[in-house]
């Protein structure tokens, strides 16, 4: 399975490349990747600043059809990639957690997408997506149909609830995301003093 970082974003509310925000002892993007590395043999970066990430040792490459959010990042990851199934998360995401992860691609042997829900519904950054798919979600982003969720319902999709997810986590931070500078602050404090 290919591991795939969504960095395309516009980090209009952060200001900056959300996935270099220092959370204490290390970037969100080096402890996503610490992860990665002990779960997948490819890890694909997908974003529109690709000279920001030439440091890592991960194929960088930029959106296949521009503007189309977060959606046609994962069309793009999933057309660079070499396997069956590539699991995507988001660059902001600092508490994503390795044995959910492999609980998720363990899922993924019999289904060709792997969603966790949670009380607030679909986390559709976090997770795995079969390749085979790329032609329908390329016809979503020609509709101008950009809602990730859109096409869960036509295909093979596993949907873990949230007494497994809670198993794991059970405040659901694995999900959070840091949009602001608030959501930094609280990352921080939650860090403090501590190792993934």
């Amino acid at each position: 399975m290919t591991g795939i970082i969504i960095a395309g974003g516009k980090n209009t509310r952060m200001g900056r490349e959300k996935a270099f925000l220092d959370i204490g002892t290390e970037r969100i993007i080096d402890r996503i990747l610490s992860i990665y590395g002990d779960l997948f043999d490819e890890v694909i970066i997908v974003t529109n600043n690709p000279l920001a990430y030439g440091e890592f040792d991960a194929m960088i490459v930029t959106d296949l059809i521009p503007g189309k959010g977060a959606l046609g990042g994962i069309y793009t990851g999933l057309f660079y990639s070499s396997s069956e199934h590539a699991f995507v998360a988001a660059c902001d995401m600092p508490f994503l957690n390795k044995d959910f992860i492999r609980e998720m691609m363990r899922h993924a042997e019999t289904a060709d997408i792997v969603v966790p829900r949670t009380p607030d519904g679909f986390q559709p950054l976090h997770a795995i997506y079969a390749r085979k798919y790329l032609p329908a979600i390329k016809k979503l982003i020609r509709a101008g149909e950009l809602k990730i969720t859109g096409f869960y319902g036509r295909k093979k999709t596993d949907i873990i609830p949230p007494d497994i997810v809670t198993r794991f986590d059970p405040e659901y931070r694995i999900f959070f995301n840091v949009n602001t500078e608030d959501d930094l602050s609280q990352v921080r404090s939650l860090t403090a003093g501590k190792t993934h």
